[in-house]
């Protein structure tokens, strides 16, 4: 397990591919593979953003993040996770978010790389200001999934 909260702008296509050929323990064990790339976009809430400024409290968001994980690990039959995460100003298009999952088979990858991203997305400590053309703005509630 991995999970990394970093504050400059990564490639999570090569971050996967790394760490899975360097850090995984699994080799030919696993048949699935789920990867959930988040992105900023350029819009929210029928307004265009220009970026956003991810906050967080180091130690408490970095534990959660852990803790997702190591729940995941322990409801579903996969292998490994990786979680990176942005903090810091974002752009658009910029990826603000990475999970992978690991597993023999699909189910399990799926189920729990959607439990990862539905708890972060709803409970970590994470904290986005937008900022638009004529002001900055909080953003008080995530999408649904």
């Amino acid at each position: 397990m991995k999970v990394e909260i970093r504050d400059t702008n990564f490639d999570p296509w090569h971050e996967a591919r790394l760490y899975q050929k360097q850090y995984l323990n699994q080799q030919g064990k696993y048949g699935a593979t789920t990867v959930f790339i988040g992105t900023m976009r350029d819009m929210n809430e029928g307004d265009k953003v220009s970026s956003i400024l991810l906050e967080h409290y180091p130690e408490m968001t970095q534990k959660h993040l852990e803790k997702i994980a190591q729940q995941a690990l322990d409801k579903f039959e996969i292998l490994d996770v990786l979680i990176l995460h942005r903090i810091g100003k974002v752009f658009p298009n910029d990826a603000m978010v990475c999970v992978v999952v690991w597993s023999a088979h699909r189910a399990a990858a799926y189920e729990a790389n959607r439990l990862i991203m539905e708890d972060l997305k709803s409970k970590a400590p994470f904290w986005k200001k937008e900022s638009l053309e004529e002001q900055d703005r909080w953003v008080e509630k995530n999408t649904p999934g």
